[in-house]
């Protein structure tokens, strides 16, 4: 997000309409803008209003085709249901967004496509906007928009944060993890979530609090962690490795909710994974979009190879507002997976106002969630249907929702109010229910139907309805010992040990997995190196795994409905050995204070020395990823993961790759050789910017253009002519600018001594397009001066940046380039101080 001008320019819980770039897809669009200019009834007003005048805007065009996605409903796995879902919705859109993109991409217009929702984003003008309105293919067009986390839910009650490694010493439930009787669960079905996996979309979690760390899915149980598949951030506001963060606190509140231990959570013994879809205290369409694409495929922390046999078996969203939404199409997407989707029903009741609740919870594919409190009364605040968007009762169920005490941030806790805070016990109620009888896992019609039945009705009917389902209540109150008491107990139990062979020492952490059909169900060892797991009737793989032991496994397992089988296990410890070895830059040059880590594994990583030298004295036998992440600053030096096998001592050398994009766009420092300018291009004193014909077209992120805009800022705009991008910031960024060249992005200035310069050389065909800021003067008062360029070369379509005079060594810049939607970027740095005089660096551009 850019920062504030200069001076001398002249506590969130419920997220309030988050996902509207899937507003008014399914719904009537506000009244046109203009009614006199007659504007197509297929664009929103608030689009109108934003190109209104020569205005450019972020918008999503939302296509007629939507996906069929009856073939996944009717898979019998998980992982089955899943990946159908993902493969036709894929298809489906690759194949219907194909001639818009193809128009888009002649138009030189970036573009982010989606396919879970089948919109694609773009930027543009009126102009743009009238074209695509009058595409037969196209259903809506709707301005993208960011929302602000509400502030109202938490004055309900006083926040209060406690301190300390776990909670009270006893464990004992907090209220309402008692008020829906899932402690009597635990107790009576010994059930506590075992082998389902969780979701939440929402603003992160901090996995290793210390009541949510031993169910992360990404503990490996062993000291380390692999984020990968389980915790994504589109909006890069966690570590660029994927470590998971919450810069919010809502996201691990809610977390804490469903699968916390300690008596904080409803399903304390369930796996959970996360995708931060808010950035922090506000949740944009774009990022909300990718979240729920990477519910449905799960992927690595970059975004890429995803694996929808992954997917989790429920995910709680709390968060909403509006009343109109195009979420019903991701909300159906989920369910045809087998996904349970459960939904806050919104903050903004007043105790008695019909028709309060929001979207999506208030539409009549999701399932909604109100709030009570401790005495069995309907939250103040809790909302109210009936459905302002298709009419459909609201809300589904209720649940505890004030003064919910759980996680939080920094290793504590803290009482919050909303309806954000009953829907994950709902969720985590699904979890349980689901433990206990396996055979309703993914079937979402019948899930529902055992939560309605085993509700207690509250007769209110002041909205509309009966004693038994009323748009105050909607079924009444979260019970789930009642819906598991109702629940078909055909599940056979498996149960067991794992130990040692040779010293019969209990093993904890191992985890134990059974396969069938393409869907994996998995618990870890407790400290007593024990196991307990709810299976289907059907034959099964099982496999024991854990660091430092030979995998084993038993095959071809035949359970039959309510069958106790007691599977022990005794696992063989592995010799170690050491490794060792050099670790060298991407240029070969020895490459000292990088890290080497052993992935999967509690080995302790360790650094290079001022040779590039490393040991890892002891890493037991198997096959492992070797990752060595260079110190900061990065600059052009990559990531490597080796995979290498242990099986003696081993030597090993690496030598970095360059570092790149997700557009496969890579920098390496190059020779220096200054190209002088020749052709003046007319800007002038402060914040200025023209446009430049290209000698030869330049194809950047996958598009080609005939012409570039030039700021006095350092930056090269393919979409248009932009002044008052002075303050620099990190990339990419949502925010505007994008589609840039970054040689020296920083609030610079021309003046008498100053100029900025064009220039081409070479024959056809091997040109090179040169940018050339001379003596250009900071704003800032002072009297540094910096003399950089930007150079394109026309055979290998490679960019490269060269440095005269870098005063301060590019401690206030951003150099790098961002693609047309902010969403992917190749940064070289951000003011830090790693540029030099007489330097270059060549950016290689991707296929795509």
């Amino acid at each position: 997000m850019h920062l504030s001008p200069p001076p001398r320019r002249g506590r969130a819980v419920w997220a309030a309409a988050a996902f509207t770039v899937t507003a008014l897809l399914t719904a009537p669009l506000p009244a046109a803008a203009a009614a006199d200019a007659a504007p197509s009834p297929k664009v929103d007003s608030a689009l109108l209003n934003a190109v209104d005048g020569g205005g450019q805007a972020s918008f999503f065009v939302v296509l007629k085709d939507q996906a069929d996605l009856s073939a996944a409903k009717k898979k019998n796995s998980h992982a089955a249901k899943a990946k159908s879902a993902y493969s036709e919705l894929r298809a489906h859109a690759k194949t219907s967004q194909k001639s818009l993109n193809t128009f888009l991409d002649k138009e030189k217009v970036g573009h982010q496509d989606y396919w879970i929702a089948n919109a694609v984003q773009v930027t543009g003008d009126q102009a743009l906007v009238d074209q695509l309105a009058k595409r037969s293919d196209v259903a809506r067009i709707v301005k993208e928009q960011t929302y602000k986390l509400d502030e109202t839910e938490s004055n309900v009650s006083p926040a209060t944060s406690v301190s300390g490694a776990s909670v009270a010493d006893d464990g004992t439930p907090e209220w309402g993890v008692k008020d829906i009787k899932a402690d009597q669960v635990w107790s009576q079905y010994e059930d506590r979530g075992e082998g389902i996996v969780i979701a939440n979309v929402d603003s992160g979690v901090q996995y290793n609090h210390p009541d949510l760390v031993a169910n992360y899915r990404g503990n490996n149980g062993d000291g380390s962690f692999s984020h990968d598949y389980n915790f994504y951030d589109p909006s890069g506001n966690c570590p660029s490795d994927g470590t998971p963060c919450d810069n919010n606190g809502h996201g691990t509140h809610t977390m804490g909710t469903m699968v916390g231990k300690g008596g904080v959570g409803v399903a304390p013994n369930a796996k959970w994974i996360a995708a931060k879809g808010c950035e922090s205290d506000e949740c944009s369409d774009e990022n909300l979009l990718k979240a729920g694409q990477w519910i449905l495929a799960p992927t690595d922390h970059t975004g890429q190879n995803p694996r929808p046999e992954l997917a989790p078996n429920i995910v709680n969203n709390s968060w909403g507002g509006g009343d109109t939404t195009f979420y019903q199409d991701i909300v159906e997407a989920w369910n045809s997976a087998g996904i349970f989707e459960a939904f806050a029903a919104g903050n903004d009741g007043d105790g008695a106002t019909c028709s309060t609740a929001h979207a999506p919870g208030s539409q009549a594919p999701s399932y909604g969630v109100g709030a009570y409190d401790v005495n069995g009364e309907i939250a103040n605040f809790s909302g109210f249907g009936p459905s302002l968007v298709d009419g459909s009762m609201k809300p589904n169920i209720s649940a505890p929702g004030v003064d919910v005490r759980s996680t939080w941030p920094g290793s504590s806790y803290m009482v919050e109010s909303g309806t954000s805070m009953a829907t994950p016990h709902v969720a985590g109620a699904v979890a349980l229910l689901w433990s206990a009888a396996p055979s309703l896992i993914g079937k979402i019609d019948e899930t529902r139907a055992l939560l309605n039945q085993g509700a207690s009705d509250v007769d209110d009917t002041h909205c509309g309805g009966t004693a038994g389902m009323n748009n105050v209540w909607g079924e009444g109150k979260l019970d789930v010992l009642s819906s598991i008491d109702k629940a078909p107990h055909i599940a056979a139990t498996i149960t067991g040990t794992a130990t040692d062979k040779a010293t019969g020492t209990a093993l904890a952490g191992v985890t134990v997995s059974a396969t069938t059909g393409g869907t994996t169900r998995s618990v870890t060892t407790a400290d007593d190196g024990t196991y307990r797991l709810t299976l289907a009737a059907g034959t099964y793989d099982f496999s024991y795994s854990g660091y430092g032991y030979s995998t084993d496994t038993i095959n071809g397992v035949t359970v039959a409905e309510s069958q106790a089988l007691a599977l022990d296990i005794t696992l063989d410890a592995v010799p170690q050995h050491a490794v060792s070895g050099t670790v060298l830059d991407v240029t070969g040059k020895p490459l000292a204070q990088a890290t080497v880590a052993v992935e999967g594994t509690p080995v302790p990583a360790v650094k290079t020395d001022t040779t590039g030298h490393f040991t890892l004295p002891k890493v037991s036998e198997g096959a492992f990823t070797i990752t060595t992440t260079p110190a900061v600053p990065v600059l052009c030096n990559g990531v490597d993961n080796t995979k290498l096998t242990i099986d003696a001592d081993k030597t090993m050398n690496v030598r970095l790759p360059a570092r790149s994009d997700a557009s496969g766009n890579s920098c390496t420092p190059a020779t220096y050789s200054w190209i002088a300018g020749s052709t003046k291009v007319a800007l002038s004193g402060d914040e200025d910017a023209k446009n430049v014909t290209l000698p030869f077209p330049v194809k950047f992120y996958g598009v080609s253009y005939n012409s570039a805009a030039v700021t006095t800022n350092g930056l090269i705009n393919f979409l248009a002519p932009r002044v008052g991008d002075y303050a620099n910031t990190a990339l990419p960024a949502a925010a505007k600018p994008d589609g840039i060249v970054a040689p020296f992005w920083d609030d610079l200035m021309l003046d008498k001594k100053s100029s900025v310069q064009t220039t081409t050389t070479g024959k056809t065909g091997k040109r090179t397009f040169a940018v050339v800021w001379n003596n250009m003067l900071f704003a800032d008062g002072g009297t540094n001066r910096a003399t950089f360029e930007a150079v394109f070369d026309e055979a290998t379509g490679a960019i490269t940046f060269q440095y005269k005079t870098v005063p301060g060594n590019g401690g206030k810049a951003t150099v790098g380039i961002e693609n047309q939607t902010g969403t992917d970027a190749l940064q070289y740095s951000f003011n830090q101080t790693v540029l030099t005089n007489g330097s270059a660096i060549r950016i290689a551009q991707g296929a795509k």
